[in-house]
């Protein structure tokens, strides 16, 4: 029976659309190990594919900037010269059958939006069909229309105009140019004619059809410019200049910070050239930032549909404009900046009662108790339920602590293995991911957070500990749903198991914030628009010094994602931390928004001698003093979308040797921080433009490259010239912190007025004090608090 008489048979029809459903791209993205990373990249390459190239427009209306593209068929084939082969791409022709109902180079629909002044939308699909109306979880709102870019005709296309640049679309080769308010091309798309100066075949914008399935995935090809630097992806441990990378955005457990793969990838990155991009998607994609092609930025977006936003602008007006997108990190509550006392872990009552009395009686001060993997009855099997062996009285203990000023914090996951009691309750109920036959993917149960059931069933257990007095869940793995599980939503892992991140986070602060009325998380996973539900923590990062600077690269690279607050285990988690790097590691983690210790044991201060744990009380102690600073700086910068551990070119953009570092912080913006990754006396730190302060000698510096020995505690601290940093007298919990008596410590030498921004948590409005030179001194001359603060300037 020939070919075309057996796809006309009936009874097969139905047989054939659902294996086309089940089948998960096995072409290409056919992982060999559970959650390997998938690479779509590899679609692109393959040459039993069909790939269509963006060739022309064939309509476009400039009222509504939509239209239809023309894109033209091609494959891949292996090109041979001298004994060489490498793959390259030819034009091909129509394999459909009636040829009369298949178009050989289909015409469909393209638009062109503006969003904001700042916010540019490009929309492609590759079929007829339209996308869902679905409201993306990944967006605050649907973005609405911005009119205030102005359409013109162009020679041979047409352009829209705004406030901070222009976009010109050209039709025939079809073309799309984003420039600056000045006229300069930020970035512009690749065809097929952009290749031609190069023996090298390139991919240019396009999409692939893969012969398996005939699914499809987009590439939005744009160019890359020479001594262009590329930052974003999330928290990717590698070189934080993605530029000569190629990145794939798969959430995945690394087991650790030193490897490519991401717990929290982002699609979303900022360039030095003064745009970002993010690719509004939950499929899996593979960023080729000139790792290819040193001139092509190819993203590979698995989806069938592409929707892309740009912004224009530098970094913070970037950041600012994309979380205006994605939203915006609320403050989380004031005890969260204390430090969390954890190791993995603490097994009974007595435990947590005992760290926290220590905690008190060396006078170290802290906010919150971490109880990780063994509070259940069996270690790292989560039944959400106290083991009654070893808490007598969980409830009184919680209340006992939180009158000591300790908060608790439990561990859970939502992968649940046979021997857990509720794993037969979960499966005959349907409330974990299925896969093509019904059954479970996996030996264990996966929570389906795309469906209603599941999120009552799990929502219960979450408000059972809530209303028991816990105040904050940490929302650990949730970086392996299945990629061949069907979904409720009617999806599979493809487009769900990025998502799966964010359905976590949002259920599980949510609840928090309804029961305790605290927006509070503490996540290991993400994906974009989950910077909405803080916090987020950097995961196992391996205890040695590369593992800490590979956490500070990650750090820095969520935060040019969008995220505000991060955190991480200080130490590292992976062994019992030498002390030496426990030394240099715990002033890098006091120098963030949150603040945890936490891994293989021991981590309490004490255990290490007297010697350290006065060490660590005086590093703790500087956090707590500086919390005025660090709250303020934390709500300054959530409602602009800014990170507190921030990349130095974010602060200081027009400064080019900033964009050279990523072994450096500045914190909120005026502290910037150089930790120690090694066992120096001195480091090579970078300041940028302007004079600095060292915090803990008083040592003034000019910009430039410098070798800085490390104060008492050992890290490089450097205030801004200018800077007045608000600070209040030690408290043993942010609880006990007098809010009523602020010391003003100024880093000014100027006779002019000086601002200082202050936010009590109690308001959480950002008001500004003025301070005035009489003499040597200054004082305040402008106190919007009211005399609700006695303010002391030094």
């Amino acid at each position: 029976m020939n070919q075309t008489k057996l796809l006309r048979k009936p009874l097969l029809i139905p047989l054939l659309l659902v294996l086309c459903f089940l089948s998960m791209r096995i072409s290409a993205q056919h992982s060999k190990l559970v959650n390997e990373p998938v690479d779509v990249s590899v679609d692109f390459k393959d040459f039993s594919n069909t790939i269509f190239f963006a060739d022309s427009l064939a309509s476009f209306d400039p009222q509504t900037g939509s239209g239809k593209l023309k894109w033209k068929r091609h494959e891949a084939f292996s090109a041979h010269n001298f004994d060489n082969s490498m793959l390259s791409y030819k034009r091909s022709y129509s394999n459909e059958f009636p040829a009369i109902e298949y178009a050989q180079d289909p015409v469909l629909p393209f638009s062109v939006e503006f969003t904001s002044p700042r916010t540019i939308r490009i929309r492609a699909n590759t079929s007829s069909q339209k996308p869902g109306a679905e409201q993306s979880l990944m967006l605050v709102k649907e973005p609405v229309k911005d009119n205030s870019w102005k359409y013109s005709k162009v020679n041979g296309g047409h352009q829209y105009t705004g406030s901070y640049g222009s976009v010109t679309i050209y039709e025939n080769p079809w073309k799309i140019l984003v420039r600056d308010a000045n006229g300069k091309v930020l970035t512009q798309t690749r065809g097929q004619q952009d290749g031609k100066a190069s023996y090298t075949p390139t991919l240019p914008f396009s999409f692939v059809r893969r012969a398996s399935d005939y699914s499809r995935s987009v590439a939005a090809v744009f160019s890359i410019s020479p001594d262009e630097k590329i930052f974003g992806c999330g928290e990717s441990f590698t070189k934080l200049d993605k530029n000569g990378q190629k990145v794939v955005l798969w959430t995945h457990d690394p087991n650790g910070v030193e490897t490519q793969t991401m717990y929290k990838p982002i699609p979303f990155y900022l360039s030095s050239r003064g745009y970002g991009m993010f690719m509004h998607t939950t499929s899996p994609i593979t960023c080729d930032f000139g790792a290819t092609y040193g001139e092509s930025n190819a993203m590979q977006i698995g989806d069938e549909n592409l929707d892309l936003f740009i912004f224009l602008g530098e970094p913070k007006e970037i950041l600012d404009a994309y979380t205006d997108l994605t939203g915006k990190a609320s403050m989380p509550p004031l005890w969260s900046f204390g430090l969390w006392m954890s190791r993995i872990t603490y097994f009974s009552e007595q435990d947590g009662r005992n760290v926290a009395e220590k905690l008190r009686k060396n006078r170290i001060p802290s906010d919150v108790i971490h109880f990780d993997t063994g509070w259940f009855e069996t270690d790292w099997r989560c039944d959400y339920k106290f083991a009654p062996t070893r808490f007598k009285d969980p409830k009184g203990m919680i209340a006992d602590l939180k009158k000591q000023g300790f908060r608790t914090s439990l561990w859970q996951l939502p992968y649940f293995v046979p021997k857990n009691d509720l794993y037969p309750e979960i499966v005959s109920k349907g409330l974990a991911v299925k896969n093509a036959n019904g059954s479970i993917p996996y030996e264990d149960a996966v929570l389906d957070f795309s469906n209603s059931n599941t999120i009552k069933w799990y929502e219960d257990k979450i408000a059972g500990l809530l209303n028991l007095g816990v105040s904050a869940i940490k929302v650990d793995f949730g970086e392996a749903a299945p990629l061949s599980g069907i979904y409720a939503s009617g999806r599979t892992g493809f487009y769900e198991h990025n998502l799966y991140p964010l359905r976590y986070n949002k259920i599980v602060s949510e609840l928090t914030k309804k029961l305790t009325g605290d927006n509070i998380i503490w996540a290991r996973s993400t994906w974009a628009g989950s910077q909405r539900y803080p916090i987020h923590w950097g995961g196992d990062a391996e205890t040695t010094n590369k593992g800490m600077e590979a956490q500070l690269r990650g750090g820095l690279s969520l935060g040019l994602s969008g995220f505000t607050f991060w955190s991480h285990d200080i130490g590292g988690f992976t062994m019992k931390t030498p002390e030496d790097l426990y030394r240099r590691w715990l002033p890098m983690g006091l120098l963030s928004s949150h603040t945890r210790t936490h891994g293989q044991a021991p981590k309490e201060p004490w255990e290490y001698g007297e010697g350290f744990q006065d060490y660590f009380r005086k590093a703790v102690e500087m956090k707590y003093k500086l919390m005025p600073y660090i709250y303020t700086q934390s709500k300054i910068a959530s409602e602009k979308g800014l990170a507190m551990v921030r990349a130095l070119f974010v602060e200081f953009p027009n400064d080019p040797g900033a964009w050279q570092v990523d072994n450096q912080y500045m914190l909120g913006s005026d502290i910037l921080v150089a930790p120690f990754f090694e066992t120096t006396k001195t480091r090579q730190v970078y300041l940028p433009k302007g004079k600095w302060v060292d915090f803990q000698t008083g040592k003034s510096f000019n910009g430039g490259w410098h070798e800085i020995a490390s104060g008492e505690i050992e890290v490089v601290m450097m205030v801004r010239e200018g800077a007045v940093l608000p600070q209040v007298k030690l408290a043993q919990s942010t609880g006990d912190i007098d809010w009523g008596n602020i010391e003003l410590v100024t880093y000014a030498n100027t006779p002019v007025n000086v601002v200082v921004k202050v936010c009590l948590p109690s308001e959480n409005e950002v008001k500004e004090v003025v301070l005035t030179k009489k003499g040597n001194w200054f004082v305040v001359s402008k106190d919007p608090f009211g005399g609700k603060i006695k303010w002391a300037v030094r």
